[in-house]
């Protein structure tokens, strides 16, 4: 399902944008890293570093579109 908050701010808000796209960036990384049969010891803590930064980036994002949520409720 496609939440028109987020395809909204996708094609509006810059900080959103860049957000999605870094993302984007870290689920890449971890899908590659998941791929290997084994990881290093540096590679495992690169994966803990990537799971906690796209955490970080998904809770930012969430905290836009509620406040854009908030915006729209309050206006209506």
């Amino acid at each position: 399902m496609v939440d028109p908050v987020r395809e909204q701010l996708l094609a509006s808000h810059d900080e959103f944008r860049r957000l999605a796209h870094e993302h984007s960036q870290y689920s890449q990384q971890l899908d590659f890293l998941g791929e290997k049969r084994y990881l290093t010891e540096d590679e495992k803590m690169e994966e803990v570093r990537l799971k906690k930064l796209k955490l970080r980036i998904k809770d930012r994002m969430e905290f836009i579109a509620q406040q854009q949520r908030r915006g729209r409720t309050q206006v209506a």
